[in-house]
């Protein structure tokens, strides 16, 4: 092989195009990665349980001919159950409990056909439900660019894993920004793929929803579209399907992009949300870009975005969703009550008001959601339809730059939601819609912290953001940036 620090910062792609070249042998990546977790990972904290002797043993065995064929990848512990292993949401009970799930999920048997090695679980904030990676079970992630400050979550473990070259990919989920925040935080690429684009089969239909969706944070835009397209795909009994695209994404990289109409929103209007300058600056930085690559680019903003009843609807779902998960885990996983003492605050406070919601609550919620969601599709709608005829808008993936480890949990649930609110306004609002949206690390603070840029296109239009993500790749390059933590 070439020898570890040749490979460290080389993205999926070619590394699996050196096992297909024979230059280098999936047991060869899988060493060479287990000695990068091992070393580096100390200091950040990002992966919480490893498998390093049955990767060793899978990479060193017939692996699947699949385009990833031998590349290492961490699953994030939250979801994507593999049969016979630990899958602990981020809490101390299920960890104490050392409960293995006894089916496989479609996605980590897509992950395995497609070639990944897994070489362990990273580290989630409990059950998902904050955008910090800090749970009380164990030590908080770290954000290889500032060790003070947050990975973001709920996949900040795999973000920081990645952006400190650990490995070139790993598996991240979105239920209100958790692939775009950490990838944002974190000097990557996050794209929240279309509703139902990726199955949640066979134990989970839809979660909070229909908001949440599986995908990857990468280093390059176009290992996020190859994983995609390995990942994409109905699977039969899901509720619904994702409208099927044209072509692989892998296809889009290079494609030409076109003229198309760009919607620019530099800050969230209400005092209530934070206002940094360097997150106005990251996107006046990419509307610049994209006039440059042909596109027409204005002040743009959908007539919906901010209804303020918009919150309260959404968290209705959530608090369904983690009332009912913990039910179902008392009931099976565990086999015993979970108490509050069992959860943090947060959890807490999310399972007493779903208790309290009647299934009037929980319809009309949803019922109010689809309604606001017609609201949103008008702003991507052509004009010849009624609509605004934007293809894209763009904006902060957040309302400030990475925030001090503490600024959120240390704040008391009433105060931590007040928090989460004010630094994440352009975020959940498509996991409720059910659009492709990608974060990309176009602009750095004074003080090298990565700020994410959010792209946002229609229901279904994956196509159009790789094609606009890689061109933006390759007029502001970031494949040279190294955080002060990393392999």
């Amino acid at each position: 092989m070439r020898g570890v620090t040749e490979t460290t910062w080389l993205d999926a792609t070619a590394q699996a195009e050196l096992v297909r070249t024979g230059q280098a042998s999936p047991a060869e990546l899988v060493d060479a990665a287990i000695e990068r977790v091992e070393r580096v990972d100390p200091q950040l904290d990002a992966v919480i349980r490893n498998r390093f002797d049955a990767a060793r043993e899978e990479a060193r065995g017939e692996l699947p001919a699949g385009p990833f064929c031998g590349v290492p990848l961490l699953l994030k512990d939250l979801g994507c159950h593999v049969a016979g292993e630990e899958t602990n949401y981020g809490t101390s009970f299920l960890r104490d409990a050392g409960y293995r799930w006894p089916t496989d999920s479609y996605l980590a048997q897509r992950f395995r056909a497609a070639g990944f090695v897994v070489l362990g679980r990273t580290n989630v904030p409990e059950f998902g439900t904050t955008i910090s990676t800090e749970p009380a079970a164990q030590s908080p992630a770290r954000n290889p660019y500032d060790t003070n400050r947050s990975t973001g979550g709920s996949s900040g473990g795999s973000a920081a894993a990645v952006a400190a070259g650990l490995v070139p990919v790993a598996h991240a989920n979105d239920g209100g920004g958790s692939i775009r925040i950490p990838a944002a935080e974190c000097g990557l690429v996050g794209l929240k793929p279309t509703r139902a684009r990726v199955s949640q089969g066979p134990d989970v239909g839809e979660g909070w929803a229909g908001a949440t969706i599986d995908g990857v944070v990468t280093r390059s835009v176009r290992d996020t579209a190859a994983v995609l397209d390995v990942l994409a795909g109905p699977m039969p009994g899901d509720p619904y399907v994702a409208p099927p695209l044209a072509r692989p994404l892998a296809g889009e990289v290079g494609a030409p992009v076109g003229r198309l109409r760009v919607g620019l929103l530099d800050v969230a209007p209400g005092e209530q949300y934070l206002d940094d300058p360097a997150c106005r600056a990251a996107v006046e930085q990419a509307g610049r870009l994209l006039e440059e690559l042909g596109c027409e680019v204005g002040p743009g903003m959908p007539e919906a975005m901010f209804d303020p009843q918009f919150p309260r609807f959404f968290t209705t779902t959530i608090a369904a969703d983690v009332a009912l998960t913990l039910s179902a885990l008392e009931r099976g996983a565990l086999g015993r009550p979970i108490e509050d003492g069992d959860l943090e605050p947060r959890n807490v406070m999310y399972r007493a008001v779903g208790r309290k919601l009647s299934a009037e609550d929980y319809v009309g919620a949803r019922m109010w959601l689809g309604r606001w969601t017609r609201r949103m599709a008008a702003f991507w709608t052509p004009r010849d339809q009624g609509g605004e005829g934007y293809d894209l808008l763009v904006t902060p993936t957040l309302a400030a730059r990475p925030p001090e480890l503490g600024w959120l949990t240390d704040a008391g649930p009433k105060q931590e939601g007040r928090r989460i609110n004010s630094l994440m306004p352009f975020t959940s609002q498509f996991n409720v819609t059910g659009q492709p949206a990608i974060s990309l690390p176009l602009h750095w603070t004074e003080e090298g912290l990565p700020i994410g840029v959010q792209l946002v296109a229609a229901f279904g239009r994956e196509d159009v953001l790789v094609r606009v993500a890689a061109a933006l790749e390759e007029a502001a390059p970031w494949s040279d940036r190294r955080p002060g933590v990393s392999a």
